[in-house]
Formats: C-alpha cells, sequence, structure tokens
C-alpha cells in the first residue's frame, strides 16, 4: 500500500508497543497468587517477599553495573520503601485479615488514586475517558472477584487501603522523578533494582523479628521462588517502570487491572470449574477499560486518530477510477505531520 497507509501502520503498531510492555507486569504479578498458593508455604510471607525481591535486584544490579548517586540513594530508598518493602508487609497484614473479593475490590480503586497522584505531582490533568476507563475496570474487578457479602476487618481494610496508596504513590514518584523536566537519565534496570535492593533490606529485619528463621529450600518450593523474583519481580517490574516512562500515570493504572483478571481466570481453571456469567462479564467489563484506557497511551493524541484511517486518506491508485483526476496530497501531508508529532 502507498505511504499514508505505512505511516498509519506504523503509528498504530507504536501506540500499542508500550501498553503491551506494560501489561507484562500486571498478567505476571497475578499469577503469583497460583504460584504461592500451590508451591510455597504459608507461614513465610515475608521471608517469600525477601526471597522475590533481593535475588531480582541482585541481577538487575549485575546487568546494569549502575550504582545510585546523588539524590537517587535516598529516593531509591523512599520508593523502594513504598513499592517493595512496606507494600510486601501491608498485603500480607491484609490477606490475612481480608476476604480476597474485598481485597480485589481495594486494589481496583488503584486507577483513581494514581490518576488523581499524576494530576496533583504531574500535573496530567485527568480527561474523561480515563476516570471512565478506571470506573469501568473497576465495576469489571468487582463482578469478577465478588464472592458475596463478607465480613470487614477494619485493620485489613485499612492496611489493604495503605499498600494501594503507598504504591500508586511510589509509582507516580518513579515517573516524576525519572521523566519530568530536568530529571536525570536512569536507566530502568538501575532504578529497579535499586527500588527492589532497598525495599528486600527493609523487610529482612521485619522478617527475622515476625518469622524467626528462613524457610528451608527444595525441589518444590526453589522453582517457585525462582519464577516470582526473575519472572514476576525482574521482568514485571522492569516492564511496569519502562510503561510508566513513556505513559501517563492513569494509563498505566487502568492497565494493573489485569493483575486480579488474571489472578481469577488462574484460580479458576487450576480448580477446574468454570467462569459464572456474572465473571465472564465482569472480565469483559475490565478488557474494555484498558482497551478504553489507551486512549492515552501518547500524551497528546488520542488512540481512535490512530486506530481509524486519517479522514481524506487517498485509496490506491489500483482503486481508484482512471478518470478520477489526482488531488493534491493533502491526506499524505497530513499524515506525515502526525507522525512528525509521534516521534518528537
Amino acid at each position: 500500500m502507498g505511504g499514508p497507509y505505512q505511516w498509519h501502520d506504523r503509528l498504530v503498531r507504536a501506540s500499542w508497543r508500550w501498553p503491551l510492555v506494560t501489561a507484562i507486569a500486571p498478567v505476571t504479578w497475578g499469577s503469583t497468587y497460583f504460584v504461592t498458593q500451590r508451591f510455597l508455604p504459608a507461614e513465610y510471607p515475608l521471608y517469600g517477599s525477601v526471597l522475590r525481591a533481593l535475588p531480582a535486584g541482585l541481577l538487575l544490579l549485575a546487568l546494569s553495573r549502575a550504582l545510585p548517586r546523588g539524590a537517587w540513594w535516598w529516593r531509591s530508598g523512599v520508593l523502594g520503601l513504598l513499592n517493595v518493602g512496606a507494600f510486601f508487609a501491608l498485603i500480607y497484614v491484609a490477606a490475612q485479615l481480608l476476604p480476597s473479593s474485598v481485597a480485589s475490590t481495594v486494589t481496583a480503586t488503584s486507577p483513581m488514586a494514581m490518576v488523581l497522584l499524576g494530576w496533583a505531582l504531574l500535573r496530567e490533568r485527568p480527561r474523561l475517558v480515563t476516570v471512565g476507563a478506571a470506573l469501568l475496570g473497576a465495576v469489571g474487578v468487582v463482578l469478577t472477584a465478588f464472592t458475596g457479602p463478607a465480613r470487614l476487618d477494619l485493620v485489613g481494610l485499612g492496611a489493604s487501603l495503605a499498600a494501594m496508596l503507598m504504591a500508586a504513590l511510589g509509582y507516580v514518584l518513579t515517573r516524576k522523578w525519572t521523566t519530568a523536566p530536568g530529571a536525570t537519565p536512569v536507566n530502568v534496570f538501575a532504578n529497579t533494582s535499586w527500588q527492589l535492593m532497598a525495599g528486600s533490606l527493609l523487610l529482612v529485619p521485619v522478617a527475622v523479628a515476625v518469622e524467626g528463621a528462613p524457610p528451608p529450600l527444595d525441589a518444590r518450593t526453589l522453582p517457585a521462588y525462582a519464577y516470582l523474583s526473575l519472572v514476576a519481580t525482574a521482568l514485571a517490574f522492569t516492564a511496569w517502570f519502562t510503561g510508566l516512562r513513556h505513559l501517563s500515570a492513569g494509563t498505566v493504572g487502568i492497565i494493573g487491572l489485569l493483575n486480579p483478571v488474571t489472578g481469577v481466570l488462574l484460580g479458576t481453571l487450576a480448580a477446574g470449574e468454570h467462569l459464572s456469567g456474572r465473571q465472564v462479564v465482569g472480565i469483559v467489563l475490565v478488557l474494555l477499560g484498558v482497551l478504553a484506557g489507551q486512549s492515552l497511551a501518547r500524551p497528546g493524541v488520542r488512540l481512535p486518530r490512530w486506530l481509524r484511517r486519517p479522514a481524506g486518506l487517498r485509496r490506491p491508485a489500483r482503486w481508484r477510477s482512471p478518470e478520477a483526476p489526482d488531488q493534491p496530497d493533502s491526506a499524505d501531508q497530513g499524515v506525515r505531520a502526525v507522525a512528525r508529532g509521534h516521534r518528537s
């Protein structure tokens, strides 16, 4: 096809590159529920978090070969506390006191928290489509994970809300300190490794105080810890923080709704059960919310313009009538203008 169509196809591919990369994180995080419940001891959640984060941090540190400099020493500590250390500890408390349906409902509010924090700290003014997509996805998560009326434990609810808010703040600060005007460029492997190292080191004394000696490693648990560390942590956090460099905070938060949906799907399949009609509707709503949220995948450019052929695009010559006179190539110029804006 002619040049205009090539430009359009290139734009469509580019518009979905970073959302797809970012989606690696919530999908693999959703699998952690299945792996943890099937292969890991339930009485060592804090040590499990250390064994998950510390090897991942060491691996990424070896790949990046970079230590923090200047302000990144204290920033890494703050982000490690928010995104890893305190987050994992609070999630542990919430998991002990709350039903999974309630915890998933709290998680579903994370996109709105990231939208509001992005507005306050990054001046990323939310658009109606972002708010609507976040609400639609949240309703979908509730329908997918809801198992009936549940007793609410106020301590567990507070821990779950605190974990969600701390992680949302940590993600927005990560975007602010790596992409804001005047920010010092930092390799994503290095930045991720610093956060994981700081968070895991903060968890070690808590794990020793609460759980005593570390859990034994055997042929059953070692592969599970390796998967959680290499895939669900090193790969997932790198993909997540990469997305935060290229997408708005609200867009990334909406993609995160794939986390509870993946967990429900894997749990249902592992139990040999079938999804209920309510769960199917919920999953569809989550996917619609994620797709709708990608209209802001590139700041300032709306997805519908990319998904549809630009208005006025000429058909290739073999489709036009031989008698049709050639028109000024304004459509080609328009597509090239969009492409130049996309590359800048």
